[in-house]
């Protein structure tokens, strides 16, 4: 497989961007961000209300990019055998034998639509895959296609009938990122587009070779040690335990960041930086994640609540204690 370059990544960013336009309007930094987290191997959280394009967003770009896609839709009866398929007995020249299914989860796209409304042991079910690339049914693993990227999303307004997803669970996705509102012109862009003709037809610009590649450039391309000291301290600075931890860390925070933090806030700034058109990041890409990677890893303590104080204003104002300009 041929090697792909920086700037032939930045060139198949904007051909993407492109073919999106065409049905999206606005949620620039979303599409940025899945896109980054597809050519960094990583899963992402989608929290949004409903009737914000979560599911169109996801579907179009599986479209683009020429990659097999399923939506599974979670509710409380869902198995985990509807997730990852089963052995069903069959009858085969006068014997029974046991056949396997393949579930939904065989295929490179997934969008988990509201995955805090099913039970923990169907989500665990999902996130076993996603962790393990494979499944196992009947004492047989079975790898999962290449590439894999899993999109789950969450509706925020409502608790009731819902299994929130454990912190040790939301571990595993590298960005949990929040839809919000479109302006006023988007909107109004928005209802002329969906009421007044058909959407368009997209044409698929990427090739699955082509995504692949990205995948291994990302892996490759070098980091300089200041962007990894960078990152580390970022991530220790949510730790309350830590000597160098923010002063709102200390006061608000009951666990901070994992090292799996540093590891994905330096594949997304890698994968970033590709998009632009950089072969290597700088702390200024990392920043740029940063809220993305840390928001749902930093659990706050019983005084964040009492003084109205969230994950994003504790990140926020790390981001400002440790200065980008140090580095």
């Amino acid at each position: 497989m041929n090697e792909i370059s920086p700037k032939e990544v930045s060139e198949l960013y904007d051909r993407i961007t492109r073919e999106l336009g065409k049905v999206i309007v606005g949620q620039e930094q979303i599409v940025r961000l899945l896109l980054v987290s597809l050519f960094a191997r990583g899963h992402c959280l989608l929290v949004g209300v409903p009737g914000l394009a979560k599911t169109l967003i996801v579907r179009t770009l599986a479209d683009i990019l020429h990659l097999s896609f399923r939506r599974i839709q979670f509710t409380p009866d869902l198995m985990p055998a509807d997730i990852i398929g089963s052995e069903v007995l069959q009858e085969r020249e006068r014997r029974l034998e046991y056949e396997y299914k393949p579930g939904p989860v065989f295929t490179n796209l997934i969008l988990a639509d509201e995955i805090n409304r099913t039970p923990p042991k169907t989500q665990a079910a999902l996130l076993e895959a996603m962790q393990e690339h494979k499944v196992t049914v009947g004492g047989q693993s079975r790898v999962l296609p290449d590439p894999f990227l899993v999109v789950a999303t969450q509706n925020p307004i409502e608790q009731e009938g819902t299994y929130p997803l454990p912190e040790a669970q939301l571990d595993r996705f590298m960005f949990s990122l929040y839809l919000d509102y479109p302006a006023k012109a988007e909107e109004i862009e928005i209802v002329k587009r969906t009421t007044l003709r058909e959407l368009p037809t997209l044409t698929p610009t990427v090739a699955v070779e082509d995504l692949l590649r990205v995948q291994q450039l990302v892996l490759a391309a070098p980091v300089s040690d200041h962007v990894i000291d960078y990152a580390v301290s970022l991530a220790s600075a949510t730790r309350p335990a830590n000597p160098k931890a923010s002063k709102m860390s200390r006061d608000f925070v009951e666990w901070g960041a994992g090292p799996r933090a540093s590891q994905y806030l330096i594949l997304g700034a890698k994968a970033l930086a590709l998009l632009k058109g950089k072969i290597s990041p700088e702390t200024a890409e990392v920043r740029e994640v940063a809220m993305h990677v840390l928001q749902h890893r930093v659990i706050t303590n019983y005084r964040a609540t009492g003084a109205g104080k969230k994950s994003r204003d504790i990140i926020q104002d790390l981001l400002t204690e440790v200065p980008e300009q140090n580095y």
